[in-house]
């Protein structure tokens, strides 16, 4: 069937208008080479009703099966992208394309890129539709409840060819530099042949826009320095942050903050995260609104949300930005024992902020979440950082995404839930420890229920209210009086 498989591709590449027809003999060609086939007969039916990843993975199949490649996570990963890879246009094409796209619309533009990279099968939406998502009413809007189970696990030759792997390798030098374009991986460095970036002229610098391969909302990109530096939250970043709203007002952008266990997994590359979706955060209301007196044309709030935040609006890029780094610039240096919050301890620093921007209503708008990053004996995962009672739930850092009010939930969730809503419905006396306290509360609230579905439904709502805790930990002022002396000391 392996003919087959690759017709059906090839035919697939040109719906989707990766290749054109004429590219049809040049593709085939290249594919045959890494498959190690040496013919192919005149007439290969093809595979109609199959998607690219689908046949992808029928290929992959036959490959291990015919010792073209080891069952093994990355041979599997490395030869899927580089046969894609024969399907996607070189950079410069894809670059042109985009700023052709650009001049009909920044909207246009990027639908071009994200289509073609879910095409590519850069972005693997068969493993992305494995996750489980859905909405939980709170308090505060909407928030998103996501379970990822997109990333395949590493089986046990995968983990020992990357323990025996050299550690001196370092090209790239990380997951996020610009290099990784068309890279075709190793041992423990993902495969990145038909990876594509493209280049962005923001704020004065080289920024490259990409897709994160593991989408966890609509059209989830990140925006990467062309410089291999660590991330850093100033004036320059809000700067950068609100000219990309410019250029692309459909997408909201934010950065993870600067700092570890209040900021993002990979704080070695100054980058940011994009995309164009509308968070529960996006539409927080106002709880108060305040002056700041260096900035009167400046609209300032606080918003009604789980973590402390201010939201600015205003008309002029240079003006919001500078307002936003004041605040920065205060706050690095805030302290106030009654909140529990200090600045530094001996010459490490611990406050910084987690940054938002969009476009809205012909302005611009910026949200600067308020975030600390001290330990204590209680609390020596972070203070402001989910709690021991919620981390049967959500022990990890809360970052840009999580901030917003959508939770990355771990993947072990998916059975042990499983095992709470058999426990809610009499089925089983025992669920994982970690989780009894809960599951006998929800069954003391609700008492023993009646079906799957009504267990289900509760379970969902609870999720919601333990993510709630979960982001009201991460909030640094915990009273409006406390918010209220911060706020006095920005318009000293």
């Amino acid at each position: 069937m392996i003919h087959e498989y690759i017709t059906g591709l090839i035919e697939k590449g040109i719906e989707t208008k990766l290749i054109e027809h004429t590219d049809k003999i040049y593709v085939r060609n290249q594919v045959m080479n890494l498959l190690q086939i040496e013919s192919f007969p005149d007439e290969a039916d093809r595979i109609i009703d199959d998607s690219i990843p689908d046949i992808l993975e029928k290929i992959i199949t036959y490959a291990i099966d015919h010792g073209v490649i080891e069952d093994v996570l990355d041979d599997k990963e490395i030869l899927s992208a580089n046969i894609m890879n024969c399907f996607v246009a070189r950079p410069s094409v894809i670059n042109a394309n985009f700023n052709r796209k650009y001049e009909q619309s920044p909207k246009a533009a990027t639908d071009y890129f994200y289509q073609l990279s879910i095409n590519s099968n850069y972005i693997q939406m068969n493993r992305i539709k494995n996750n489980i998502s859905f909405k939980a009413e709170t308090i505060y809007g909407e928030l998103d409840i996501t379970i990822n189970l997109s990333k395949p696990e590493k089986d046990p030759e995968q983990i020992k060819r990357e323990r025996a792997m050299k550690a001196n390798v370092n090209y790239p030098k990380c997951l996020l530099c610009y290099e990784n374009e068309g890279y075709a991986g190793r041992i423990g460095h993902p495969a990145r042949a038909n990876h594509r970036v493209v280049k962005i002229q923001n704020a004065g610098e080289n920024w490259y826009l990409q897709y994160s391969p593991y989408v966890y909302y609509n059209e989830h990109s990140i925006l990467l320095s062309q410089e291999h530096r660590a991330m850093k939250i100033d004036k320059r970043t809000f700067e950068r942050l609100l000219t990309f709203t410019e250029k692309f007002p459909h997408y909201f952008i934010g950065s993870n903050a600067d700092l570890p266990i209040v900021g993002g997994s990979i704080l070695s590359h100054d980058h940011y995260q994009a995309g164009h979706y509308e968070f529960a955060m996006t539409n927080a209301a106002e709880d108060y609104s305040f002056k700041l007196s260096g900035y009167p044309e400046i609209n300032a709030a606080i918003l009604k949300w789980p973590l402390s935040v201010i939201r600015l609006k205003g008309e002029q890029i240079n003006t919001l930005a500078e307002a936003a780094d004041h605040i920065l610039q205060t706050w690095k240096y805030y302290s106030d024992e009654l909140a529990n919050v200090i600045a530094f301890t001996g010459d490490t620093p611990h406050n910084t902020i987690t940054p938002i921007a969009r476009s809205r209503n012909g302005g611009f708008e910026i949200d600067l979440a308020l975030r600390n990053n001290r330990i204590s004996e209680e609390h020596p995962l972070g203070i402001f950082h989910p709690h021991a009672d919620v981390h049967h739930i959500k022990k990890e850092n809360i970052g840009l995404i999580e901030v917003m009010g959508l939770a990355v939930l771990p993947p072990r969730l998916k059975d042990e839930l499983i095992e709470i809503r058999n426990f809610l419905i009499g089925a089983t006396t025992k669920v994982e420890a970690y989780h009894q306290a809960w599951a006998d509360w929800i069954k003391h609230e609700y008492g023993t229920l009646s079906s799957p579905e009504q267990a289900e439904m509760i379970l969902k709502k609870e999720l919601g209210r333990k993510f709630v805790k979960v982001l009201e930990d991460a909030g640094v002022f915990k009273e409006q009086i406390a918010f209220e002396r911060f706020i006095e000391t920005l318009n000293r």
